[in-house]
């Protein structure tokens, strides 16, 4: 994925969930949308470089997205709206494996309803396997560990035991976490932050749903899939907000 566009500016404040001000390199107070809905208590801070994407039109209440912010030394990508594409696209590529599908893909669909839920992703392969795949953006690290959520979801929740379900009627059930940063060594449930959701994915993973996580090479305007990460529940996540 690559961004046009981009400005680097500094984080000043986050009044609500969707906007944030920015002071751009001309000493410029910009208003823009922030494309994630989580917390991100530990990304932006004040005075945190972040990129912006100058996306100007009459529809809009903003003229700017939000969708990167500098960690350190690393850039983390905050576009809840990208890690579905990467994940379809690494599919379909090959640079995403998912564990026990055999053949090759001959039909995907995009927001496929199963039970009460809606899937992200949907597989049909030449072998006559059937899959679901549920895709969750990560931004949530500290010390390397990687951690999902950073706020409860109960969406998420959900979509973990309906995916039981469909393991138990005969699909290929799997959880694609896209970790939208680079510098991570595994990944884990935040049981801290929701306990139910870490128990929900220990019985996923016992019932058959895979679990996969890929890391990304991330700049101030690209991101790309890079490799899978170990997924490893029993690692406790310190939450540096917590």
């Amino acid at each position: 994925m690559y961004y046009q566009d981009v400005e680097i500016a500094y984080f000043i404040e986050r009044p609500n969930r969707f906007i944030a001000f920015c002071l751009n390199q001309k000493g410029e107070v910009l208003k823009t949308h922030v494309k994630n809905t989580g917390r991100g208590k530990e990304l932006l801070l004040p005075g945190a470089e972040v990129a912006l994407v100058h996306i100007p039109g009459t529809k809009r209440k903003t003229a700017y997205d939000l969708i990167a912010v500098k960690k350190g030394q690393h850039w983390f990508n905050i576009d809840s709206q990208l890690p579905n594409q990467l994940a379809i696209d690494g599919i379909l590529a090959g640079t995403i494996q998912l564990p026990h599908l055999d053949g090759e893909i001959v039909t995907y669909k995009r927001e496929v309803t199963f039970g009460k839920s809606k899937f992200d992703i949907y597989l049909e392969t030449s072998c006559g396997q059937k899959a679901f795949v549920e895709v969750k953006g990560m931004t949530l690290e500290n010390k390397a560990v990687g951690a999902f959520p950073d706020a409860p979801t109960i969406r998420g929740l959900k979509h973990v035991n309906e995916l039981i379900h469909a393991y138990q009627e005969g699909y290929k059930s799997y959880i694609v976490f896209i970790a939208q940063f680079e510098h991570l060594h595994r990944a884990t449930i935040h049981e801290q932050m929701q306990p139910e959701l870490a128990a929900a994915f220990r019985a996923a993973q016992q019932a058959g749903v895979n679990v996969v996580v890929y890391n990304c090479q991330v700049t101030e305007n690209q991101v790309r899939v890079k490799q899978a990460i170990p997924f490893d529940l029993e690692t406790v996540f310190e939450d540096p907000n917590l």
